[in-house]
């Protein structure tokens, strides 16, 4: 009897331990979560709101301020104390209230990334800054004259003379000369770091840490390359008829340089429809203010605070910022009155009201979008519209008989941009792979093999430049492009969702969701509101009913 009682008391002591132990668990969890919040929230708005500052002044002084707030930050992560009673808490399994579950799923995530030597992970900053601020401050040179990347690819869009456009190519990709030594650099400093933390590469690494599995992410990529191989091939030769007239040459002659762009990652101007008339005399900013009101989303304060227009060292390009994950979200563009940037700045403002129209009650760590891709689908769902043509007849005013003589080509427009788009996105996602997989070997060669097997572009005769280092996502967003076409496939399944079970309409070459606030509503309450209080598909299962599925881009821009 002495003997059970004891034992009973041995195991109602166990117990209670263990119970006290699954309270201290989740305590020690929530101050670690307070601590965290109060040290890095701060941190985080100051970085913010440098890089900003320093993408407007391209001065080397700013951006070293932003390097060394980021290093601050990566600090934190890199902190093997923290991480190590993350991961206690983590192992533990004792933290099952679903808010708290998820945000240390995500914070855990972000320390595993930054579990590295100072100097390492100092090092991988610093060089990383210096890369960028190239590409900011850098103009390239054309005939003896310094030109902006605008100018460039206007020229490349509008010129006739094949020796001018092929100088102007050129030209567009002598940064990658300047910075391709020191990205291979940086992509080996990246690799050591993550071996180091036991994944195969960089690219892999980043792609777990995304939530994404390596694997299924390559199978998707190798459906979508089937899908859309035939209907490539058959459209592009219908374009390079049309270009090879326009030029002068034979269809076997077109190089690189004829297709408007300078990689060939948006599609050439071959139908019998010119968009920058229509925005020719527009005022870009204030189309895209009165569009997003229209649909409940107004953006006039985030329009205040952003830099639009071209300045001397600011950076070419165009992204958008949450500063504070409290409503300072800022756009950075270089707007010019033409179609491209039109639909950049729907693009950016697509981003740009996921961040505004958060939930201010969810926890700070998780008042994210539920993935970056699932940001840049509500981007492409809206950058879209720029080439409706029933878009452009409802906000530029252009007259019903316009609209309908450029319907047809306008549709067969978006087709062409997305089929010359998926494309590209095969070169820039095999390409990072291969490059992480094996950064020693001809980068030059690797490149140009897949641009003429997934573009089906003619590498130009005994080339052999870093045209791949000319493209700045390769160094400053590494691993990031497929979550690009991740979201045109999510932008096609939220555009059929609305159109059918929001705006109860099939019509959907004339759906522009233009003043219908229930466009708004839903987004808000479905998709921006959750943040990453979820995993990405089950976001999107709860917002369409569905996981992420390619049947809905097919429909509209494959069958």
């Amino acid at each position: 009897m002495l003997i059970r009682t004891t034992i009973f008391l041995f195991l109602a002591f166990m117990l209670g331990c263990t119970g006290q132990e699954k309270t201290d668990m989740a305590g020690e969890l929530k101050a670690f979560l307070d601590d965290y919040e109060e040290t890095v929230k701060d941190l985080s708005i100051r970085h913010n709101k440098a890089y900003y500052a320093a993408s407007i002044s391209g001065k080397s002084e700013d951006y070293q301020i932003a390097a060394d707030l980021e290093l601050e930050l990566d600090k934190i992560h890199a902190n093997t104390e923290s991480f190590e009673k993350l991961n206690r808490i983590k192992n533990s399994g004792e933290v099952t209230e679903p808010l708290q579950s998820r945000q240390l799923d995500v914070i855990y995530n972000a320390f595993l990334s930054k579990q590295m030597d100072e100097k390492q992970l100092e090092a991988i900053i610093g060089l990383q800054k210096e890369i960028e601020q190239e590409f900011s401050t850098f103009r390239a040179k054309l005939d003896g004259e310094e030109k902006t990347d605008n100018e460039l690819k206007e020229l490349l869009q509008k010129s006739r003379d094949s020796e001018e456009l092929q100088r102007a190519w050129k030209a567009s990709k002598q940064i990658g000369a300047r910075v391709a030594e020191n990205i291979v650099k940086l992509v080996k400093m990246r690799n050591a770091a993550a071996r180091d933390l036991g994944f195969k590469s960089y690219q892999q690494m980043q792609l777990s840490l995304g939530e994404q599995d390596p694997e299924a992410i390559e199978k998707l990529f190798d459906d979508l390359d089937t899908l859309t191989r035939d209907i490539f091939t058959e459209t592009k030769k219908d374009a390079d008829r049309v270009l090879a007239k326009r030029y002068g040459i034979r269809e076997n002659e077109l190089k690189p340089w004829h297709y408007q762009n300078p990689f060939f990652q948006e599609a050439p101007r071959v139908y019998d429809v010119d968009f920058d008339k229509y925005y020719g005399d527009q005022n870009i900013e204030k189309l895209t203010k009165e569009y997003y009101s229209g649909i409940g989303l107004p953006i006039d304060d985030m329009v205040a605070g952003s830099d639009l227009y071209e300045k001397e060292g600011k950076y070419q390009h165009a992204y958008c910022m949450d500063v504070d994950r409290e409503g300072d979200v800022r756009v950075i563009c270089n707007i010019q009155p033409n179609y491209y940037w039109m639909n950049t700045n729907l693009h950016e403002f697509g981003h740009a009201v996921y961040g505004k129209y958060n939930d201010r009650e969810v926890p700070w760590v998780l008042r994210d979008p539920a993935h970056s891709f699932t940001t840049e689908a509500i981007a492409m769902l809206f950058g879209r519209f720029a080439s409706n043509a029933a878009w452009i007849k409802a906000m530029t005013g252009i007259s019903e008989a316009e609209a309908e003589k450029i319907s047809d080509a306008a549709s067969r427009m978006l087709r062409l941009e997305q089929l010359v788009f998926s494309r590209w996105v095969q070169v820039m996602y095999r390409f990072e792979k291969s490059l992480y997989e094996d950064p020693d070997q001809d980068l030059n060669a690797l490149w140009w093999d897949l641009v003429e097997k997934y573009q089906m572009l003619t590498r130009p005769e005994g080339r052999n430049e870093p045209d791949w280092a000319a493209k700045i996502h390769v160094a400053i967003y590494p691993v990031y492009y497929h979550n690009y076409m991740m979201g045109e496939l999510l932008a096609s399944q939220l555009f059929y969702y609305i159109s059918e079970n929001i705006l109860k309409t099939k019509d959907y070459g004339k759906t522009t969701f233009i003043g219908q606030q229930e466009v708004g509503d839903y987004l808000t309450r479905k998709v921006f509101r959750p943040g990453n209080t979820m995993r990405w598909n089950v976001m999107i299962e709860k917002a369409t009913g569905e996981q992420l599925t390619p049947k809905y881009y097919a429909r509209q821009f494959v069958e």
